[in-house]
C-alpha cells in the first residue's frame, strides 16, 4: 500500500517538534493533541508552509529532503484552515472555480457536480460569502479544496471557529466524504468526539513528540496512552447494519460474532454504521444476567486492568477481535476477582450506544 511518510525535526523557540510517521495515503488520519502540542505546526510542514530540516514522501514522490523543497504551490495539495478564508469579493461559484480552472481538463480526478451534490453547494453557487453562515461557509471551503484535485487533503481544525449547531451540522458532510473520497485526509483536531468520528487512523502528539501512531481503535483502548484515561473514553466498532425492529425502534448490528441493539432506525441493512460505547457505560459480571433491561450483554475476556481515577479501574476486554474498555469502581474489580483472563459479560444499555 502507498504510504505517505515523513520525519521532521523542528525548533520554535523554547518548542520543540520531532516526529517521524508513516501513514496509509487512503482514509483519514487524526492528528490528535491538546493545544500547543504541535500539531498544526506539522501540518504546515507537510504542507510547505513552513520549513524544518526534515524528509516527506507521498506516493513514492520526494516533496522534500536533503536537496529536495517542492514549494507550496507545487504539491498537489488542498489546504482547509480553522476560517473558511474566502475570497470575499466572489461568488461561491467564483471560489469554487479558483482552484478548478487551474486543473488542466485531463487532469481533474474529481468532478464538479460531484463535489456540489456532496456537499449540497447548489443553493448557495450565487451567494457571497458574508451571506453565509458559519457552516456553509466551511462547507465551500472544503468544496473549492476539493476542486483543486488534490492527491493529499489537510484540514487544520475546520470546525474550531463553529458553534455547537454548526459542528454538528457539518459533521454529515465530512463523513460523506470519508466514505466517497479516494484520496488521504490528515485532519487536524484536539475534540476526541470529531476523531472518533471521522478518522481511520491516529498520530497521537504530546508536546512535540509523536507517542503513537496506528489505528484509530487501538489507540483509543491502549491503557499505556492518555486517550483511554479521559472522562470520555470509549471503544469504537465499526459495525453493519443486520435489520431494523421498526416496531420497537431499534436497529441490530454486528461486528462478526459481537451484536448490539441501538436505540433508533439508522442506516439500512448491510450499510456500514459507527457506534462508539463509552468506558463508563459499560458494567461487568461473571455471569450472564436474568430478566435485566440492559438489552446487550457480550461475552468477553479480560486482556488487562489499569489504575485510572482514585478509586477506579480501567478494564481492557476482548471480544472476539473486538476491544471494549469498562471503567469500574476498584471495589468491584476485587469483587469480581479480575485478572487477565477471566472470562466476564460486559452489559451495555442500548441507550447509551451513540
Amino acid at each position: 500500500m502507498s504510504r505517505i511518510e515523513g520525519r521532521f525535526r523542528a525548533t520554535l523557540g523554547e518548542f520543540s517538534l520531532d516526529a517521524d510517521f508513516s501513514v496509509p495515503s487512503r482514509g483519514v488520519t487524526a492528528l490528535f493533541g491538546q493545544s500547543g502540542s504541535g500539531k498544526t505546526t506539522l501540518l504546515r510542514l507537510i504542507a510547505g508552509l513552513a520549513r524544518a530540516p526534515g524528509r516527506l514522501v507521498v506516493d513514492g514522490e520526494v516533496w522534500q529532503d536533503k536537496s529536495v523543497f517542492v514549494p507550496t504551490h507545487r504539491r498537489a495539495l488542498g489546504y482547509v484552515f480553522q476560517e473558511a478564508s474566502l475570497f470575499p469579493h466572489l461568488s461561491v461559484r467564483a471560489n469554487l472555480e479558483y482552484g478548478w480552472k487551474r486543473v488542466p481538463p485531463a487532469e481533474r480526478t474529481i468532478q464538479w457536480d460531484e463535489v456540489v451534490d456532496w456537499l449540497e453547494l447548489a443553493p448557495l453557487i450565487a451567494l457571497r460569502p458574508h451571506q453565509l453562515s458559519g457552516g456553509q461557509r466551511q462547507r465551500v471551503a472544503i468544496g473549492r479544496a476539493l476542486l483543486s484535485c488534490p492527491r493529499l487533503l489537510l484540514m487544520d481544525e475546520p470546525m474550531a471557529a463553529l458553534d455547537t449547531g454548526a459542528r454538528a451540522d457539518i459533521l454529515p458532510y465530512l463523513e460523506r466524504l470519508h466514505h466517497a473520497l479516494e484520496l488521504p485526509l490528515l485532519y487536524v483536531s484536539h475534540a476526541l468526539d470529531e476523531v472518533a468520528r471521522l478518522a481511520d487512523h491516529l498520530l497521537l502528539i504530546e508536546a512535540g513528540r509523536l507517542v503513537y501512531q496506528g489505528s484509530l481503535t487501538e489507540g483509543l483502548t491502549r491503557l499505556d496512552l492518555p486517550l483511554a484515561h479521559r472522562d470520555i473514553a470509549a471503544t469504537i466498532i465499526d459495525a453493519i447494519v443486520i435489520a431494523h425492529d421498526r416496531a420497537l425502534q431499534l436497529t441490530h448490528v454486528t461486528r462478526g460474532p459481537v451484536a448490539l441493539e441501538l436505540p433508533g432506525l439508522h442506516g439500512s441493512p448491510g450499510a456500514p454504521l459507527r457506534v462508539r460505547v463509552a468506558a463508563r457505560d459499560v458494567s461487568l459480571t461473571l455471569s450472564m444476567p436474568q430478566q435485566t433491561s440492559i438489552l446487550n450483554l457480550l461475552p468477553a475476556r479480560v486482556i488487562e486492568l489499569a489504575d485510572d481515577a482514585p478509586g477506579q479501574v480501567l478494564v481492557r476486554l476482548a471480544l472476539d477481535d473486538t476491544v471494549l474498555l469498562a471503567r469500574i469502581t476498584r471495589k468491584s474489580a476485587l469483587l469480581l476477582g479480575l485478572q487477565p483472563g477471566t472470562p466476564v459479560v460486559a452489559q451495555v444499555k442500548s441507550v447509551a450506544v451513540a
